[in-house]
């Protein structure tokens, strides 16, 4: 007899992609997913498959060492100190210590632990609308979340986003960078005055679930230098945008320059493809704090050897496929024609983005800036229609996020652009001829607009 309950909705609390309509896919091949019924759609969502779905050197790598062993890091094994040191050539020569995990989340919550107990302080600085996780210990740092919730903790300071589009100090603003960091630096004066000592100051290198944001350059220098001199540590969130997703660099925190390096820096998701593997890099001094406490870390999946040669396949795709510079010469043709249909359309507020993390924010009107949410949501919903995989964020859930994987291509962004363009001037014409009495012959007649 088949339980009843297999036949029961989800909770409530998990989500599925359109909910209203759900997907049930059944098989991927690069930047592509399939239905129950074979049909084909472009993902602008997944940036977990980083070098494709179901890459066949990955998969390979996975099945011919799950083969001869996959067990804990308690043993000595080559693929985990090949795999440390090939990180380690990615990455400033100071961030030389590396501890593997199995989730981003673990790899954040590792993260402040590491900064608390190397300054012996306990308050965090984030930006608003930050997720960093879902473990208690991120949820309490993660605005996105914490503020439907139990709140923000006494230990927690949010600090805003630097967005030049819609933030405080905007593209007019004589010195954006300075002012943005002097809002941190300010948070850090007012929370000495009460005692409290900060630990760190957690972001995300390129906020993603704030709106596809983009810091000015030299903002992290300015922030870093006020965190230091508190003595706390800088930790750079590369979980959605690491990997050579960016394209100029393998980092989205080298975006700031050559002079910035960062504490601590987080890694999840394309780290394996899909695969569970995260990690953590920092110093030897802060390593050598963590390891003082005498209270010895260790993951039992973290590290393995299946999840190492996983990775280090992932790396070896990035650099046979030239997925960086190929990210770079996509990602500037989408923009190019995502800023083309900006003047064609006034609901594209702002295109912007680096590589293959890119985000449109709509509006409804130029001068307020006020999101388009409902406007977004119904894009989505028709671009799903056409076999186009995309979704929202930001505050105001007006935010096209475009993260594919890095191995969609020229064709792909054109069928991209050509899609939303089709639906965005289908809806400006009926909006136009509805307000003319001859809108129901008018969809009759351009069926394929609506």
């Amino acid at each position: 007899m088949i339980l009843k309950s297999l036949f029961l909705p989800p909770s409530s609390s998990c989500k599925l992609f359109f909910s209203n309509d759900p997907l049930k896919i059944v098989k991927a091949k690069g930047q592509y997913m399939y239905d129950e019924n074979g049909r084909q759609y472009l993902d602008c969502i997944n940036n977990v498959a980083h070098v494709g779905h179901c890459h066949p050197d990955v998969v390979k790598a996975a099945y011919e060492q799950n083969q001869l062993l996959n067990t804990n890091s308690r043993y000595l094994h080559d693929n985990l100190v090949d795999y440390a040191d090939r990180l380690s050539k990615t990455l400033p020569e100071k961030l030389c210590i590396f501890y593997f995990l199995n989730s981003g989340s673990e790899a954040n919550d590792l993260a402040l632990r590491l900064a608390r107990q190397y300054t012996k302080h306990e308050d965090v600085i984030v930006l608003d609308h930050a997720y960093h996780g879902h473990l208690t210990s991120l949820i309490d740092i993660s605005p996105y979340k914490f503020r439907n919730l139990e709140g923000q903790k006494e230990w927690v300071h949010v600090a805003p986003v630097p967005d030049t589009y819609r933030g405080l100090y905007r593209e007019d603003h004589e010195d954006s960078v300075t002012a943005y960091a002097d809002e941190v630096k300010n948070i850090i004066e007012h929370a000495h005055r009460k005692g409290r000592k900060i630990a760190a100051f957690f972001v995300e290198s390129l906020p993603s679930v704030g709106g596809q944001i983009i810091p000015p350059a030299g903002y992290f220098q300015k922030v870093a230098g006020h965190v230091h001199k508190a003595g706390g540590v800088f930790i750079a969130d590369e979980i959605q945008v690491g990997f050579g997703r960016v394209g100029k660099h393998f980092w989205a925190f080298q975006l700031q320059g050559e002079d910035f390096i960062p504490d601590i820096v987080t890694m999840g998701k394309p780290i394996g493809n899909g695969h569970p593997l995260a990690c953590v890099a920092t110093t030897k001094e802060i390593a050598a704090a963590f390891a003082a406490t005498g209270v010895e870390y260790f993951n039992t999946f973290g590290g393995n050897p299946v999840s190492c040669a996983t990775g280090l396949a992932v790396l070896d795709v990035i650099e046979k496929e030239h997925l960086q510079a190929h990210a770079t010469e996509v990602g500037n043709f989408l923009m190019k024609l995502l800023k083309d249909q900006q003047i064609k359309h006034p609901i594209i507020g702002d295109v912007r983005g680096c590589g293959l993390f890119i985000g449109v924010d709509l509006i409804k009107d130029q001068v307020e800036r006020t999101p388009a949410t409902a406007e977004a949501e119904d894009l989505i919903k028709r671009l799903k229609e056409k076999c186009i995989l995309l979704s929202t964020d930001g505050p105001g859930r007006n935010v096209l996020k475009f993260k594919p994987p890095m191995c969609f291509n020229m064709e792909d962004a054109k069928f991209l652009v050509e899609t939303i363009d089709k639906i965005l001037t289908g809806k400006r014409i009926i909006k136009t001829f509805k307000n003319r009495g001859w809108f129901l012959n008018f969809l009759e007649d351009n069926a394929e607009l609506h």
